[in-house]
């Protein structure tokens, strides 16, 4: 009897723990993660699936609109339209935000997953995840609890809607409760087109399906107002011929949409999802079938337990304010959700410049100047964002060069002029802050060495005519990643030209590129001393200090008080007709690079502080404001005539700091929490570039190197500790 009990205790067990619905709240362990964001509060809301469950190619990442009145809390992924729920509670269609009772509220937010709390209805209390489970699978799971008296009668409909093309219904599973349907994605973007020739899907298959059994099931065309209309048709009407929805089981159509009917008692609780499969059309549909159905019966309670679990490691900053908290999680989501896993040519984690929206350029391999971003990723992930870095040292040249990209394509080095291309050498600065936080002694060694041979090959192919100060390559003008609107190194003022009649950063000898070797010198000499070669650290100490001397002897101007590139052949501040003498951003990299003296330090400080010129609302411009080429409007990518890049900006702080103002370093970091709080409560997006002086921005959004932010704030949280700064 006591054996029937115990068998008959686990069947029931085992029929609860698969059956639909888990009505357990999802629980958020750490009350640090604990966001309560609304929809104006700063919150980033882009999402992408956990590293080790994503894949380079035919890989989905959503963003969710909890924010807009006139639309449902919806998820839409680049080329992919959305997917949401319209709700109908007593009869009555609640199809927007702004008809809810209680709008949602972000509790807590994750690289892959959100988990919102709002009240379509009074007393109707919704929990709802959203969570991207891998580069082909997102869910939206929805406890929903009546907390009043009163029995009411419920109908979800469940949507999914391309938005920019028709969908094609080719069946209906009845066994899986699922459409399957087709749709085409084009690979143009805006802003640098996929090559389809990498396994970019364009023949893409959604297999859209529910956790409960629909009531109905229908395709229709035309927008929510249709199904509205649809769904709100008088029941007493002679053409209402039942309840339900059409039943469409094939051809195109603009959305697809499930029902589910019930009635939920006082203190009742009700557990559903909703599931967007998303595959090229030649992979196996029944793989993906599969993984959903497990999905169907499986809580999620330990997928949120591994979100809290990865951000353990991270400093749990004390913020003044809401926002800042805000964007520090943004700030380390968007690192994390930019990861991808080794493959092809790597056997090391990489990233994408942006997964979510998907454009050529920025998933084209690891640059140095985004990996940047893996000085505050480290923070999250240390061994995640040493692996990046040992790509750099996996597929370094022999020679020592370093390429412009490094990935699961390998090095790819430009050639031009029978020389290849490198890329903004921040590698040992970048190595050195990911050790301080790492401490792996391991990692130290191996990228000392692999930093030496860098600065090696820069000496010997970046100072050709080996006068101690550097030059960009032939094909500087991506080299130097100040590639638009550059007022020295481009020719002309709407770059017309062809490559090499445009740009002359390879007939100059360069400010910045001079200031980063040296940069790159004074790391290479912390690792030594780090790993007790005390004379080497010397040799580094000394070779930085000698080029500082030349910078100072050849690249200071006293009339204006400026640091500057000169022309390479006489040293003089003209190339040909053209006066150099164009204030830029670089000129304080001298601070970064501890290569000013403290007198100049105080007049450089001068001109960053004028109002003119570089001390502008939401940062530090990329070119002085009363430069004529100067304008504040980012109307496209890569502009290098006024806008913000907060990385650039973090240099200049970091410069700061090495000088002694940390009142100024705190100022120039709040414009930069400016620039960034503003855009997230307006759109909720990171950008590649910010305007200095106003809000309206046409670029590249949720660009990886802005998590630069999380280590700004993390420096700024030092700077009060130590008493520095209030």
């Amino acid at each position: 009897m006591q054996n029937f009990k115990s068998l008959l205790f686990l069947v029931i067990a085992f029929i609860i723990s698969t059956s639909t619905g888990y009505t357990q709240p999802l629980i958020v362990t750490d009350n640090y993660l604990i966001l309560n964001a609304t929809a104006k509060d700063p919150l980033y809301t882009t999402y992408t699936a956990a590293m080790e469950r994503s894949r380079m190619y035919g890989d989905k990442g959503y963003k969710m609109d909890y924010y807009n009145d006139n639309s449902p809390l919806n998820y839409s992924s680049d080329q992919a339209g959305r997917f949401f729920n319209v709700w109908m509670i007593n009869k009555l269609v609640i199809d927007n935000i702004g008809k809810y009772f209680k709008k949602p509220v972000v509790k807590a937010s994750f690289p892959d997953m959100a988990i919102l709390e709002y009240e379509p209805f009074e007393g109707l209390k919704v929990q709802e995840c959203f969570f991207v489970y891998s580069s082909a699978i997102a869910m939206v799971d929805i406890t929903i609890k009546n907390t009043t008296y009163k029995i009411h009668a419920i109908e979800v409909f469940p949507i999914l809607e391309l938005g920019n093309d028709s969908l094609l219904i080719i069946d209906y599973d009845p066994v899986h409760n699922g459409y399957i349907l087709n749709h085409y994605e084009s690979p143009k973007r805006l802003i640098s087109n996929l090559h389809t020739k990498f396994g970019y899907p364009t023949q893409a298959r959604d297999f859209f399906t529910v956790s409960f059994n629909p009531y109905s099931y229908g395709g229709y065309k035309g927008d929510l107002d249709v199904f509205y209309n649809y769904i709100k048709t008088d029941f007493y009407a002679e053409n209402r011929k039942n309840d339900s929805l059409n039943f469409q089981k094939s051809g195109y159509t603009d959305f697809v949409s499930f029902q589910y009917k019930f009635n939920l008692k006082p203190g009742e609780t009700k557990n559903f999802r909703y599931f967007r499969g998303w595959q090229a059309q030649n992979e196996n549909l029944d793989d993906l079938i599969k993984k959903i159905e497990k999905l169907k019966n499986e809580s999620l309670q330990k997928y949120v337990d591994e979100d809290v679990k990865l951000f353990k490691s991270a400093p749990h900053i004390n913020f003044e304010t809401k926002d800042g908290k805000l964007v520090y999680i943004g700030a380390l989501n968007l690192a994390r959700g930019c990861m991808l896993p080794p493959s092809g040519k790597t056997n090391y984690n990489f990233y994408a410049f942006s997964r979510q929206p998907l454009w050529g350029w920025g998933h084209g391999h690891q640059v140095l100047h985004e990996s940047l971003s893996m000085m505050a990723y480290v923070y999250l992930d240390p061994e995640s964002a040493q692996n990046s870095q040992r790509i750099y040292m996996e597929q370094q040249g022999d020679d020592g060069l370093i390429a412009y990209r490094h990935g699961p394509r390998g090095p790819q080095t430009y050639p031009h002029k029978g020389k290849p291309t490198t890329s903004a050498p921040f590698y040992s600065w970048i190595n050195w802050e990911v050790y301080k936080v790492s401490k792996d002694e391991i990692f130290l060694k191996d990228a000392y060495e692999s930093g030496e041979k860098y600065v090696n090959w820069l000496i010997k192919n970046r100072d050709v005519d080996q006068d101690g100060t550097f030059e960009w390559g032939p094909y500087g003008i991506i080299e130097n990643v100040r590639d638009w609107y550059n007022a020295v190194f481009q020719v002309s003022a709407d770059r017309y030209l062809d490559v090499d009649k445009e740009d002359i950063s390879d007939e100059l000898e360069c400010l910045d590129l001079t200031l980063m070797v040296i940069k790159e010198m004074r790391c290479l000499a912390k690792m030594a001393e780090e790993l007790s070669k005390k004379k080497e650290a010397k040799k580094w100490t000394k070779n930085a200090d000698k080029i500082a001397e030349l910078v100072n002897e050849l690249m200071w101007d006293e009339d204006s008080e400026f640091y500057y590139s000169i022309n390479k052949k006489d040293h003089s501040f003209f190339f040909m007709d053209r006066d150099l003498k164009r204030q830029e951003i670089i000129g304080f990299l001298a601070l970064w690079a501890e290569a000013a003296p403290k007198n100049r330090a105080e007049k450089l400080i001068k001109s960053l502080t004028d109002t003119t010129k570089f001390w502008r609302k939401y940062g530090v411009p990329t070119l002085a404001a009363d430069d004529e080429w100067y304008s504040p409007y980012v109307d496209y990518c890569c502009k290098w005539n006024g806008p913000v890049w907060l990385l650039w900006d973090y240099m200049v702080f970091d410069g700061l700091v090495n000088y002694g103002y940390y009142d100024l370093a705190k100022q120039l970091a709040d414009k930069m929490m400016l620039a960034v709080t503003t855009q997230l409560s307006k759109n909720h997006n990171f950008w590649e570039s910010f305007s200095p002086d106003n809000e309206v921005l046409n670029c590249p959004s949720n660009y990886i190197w802005d998590s630069i932010m999380a280590k700004l704030l993390i420096e700024v949280d030092l700077l009060k500790s130590s008493g520095k700064i209030n």
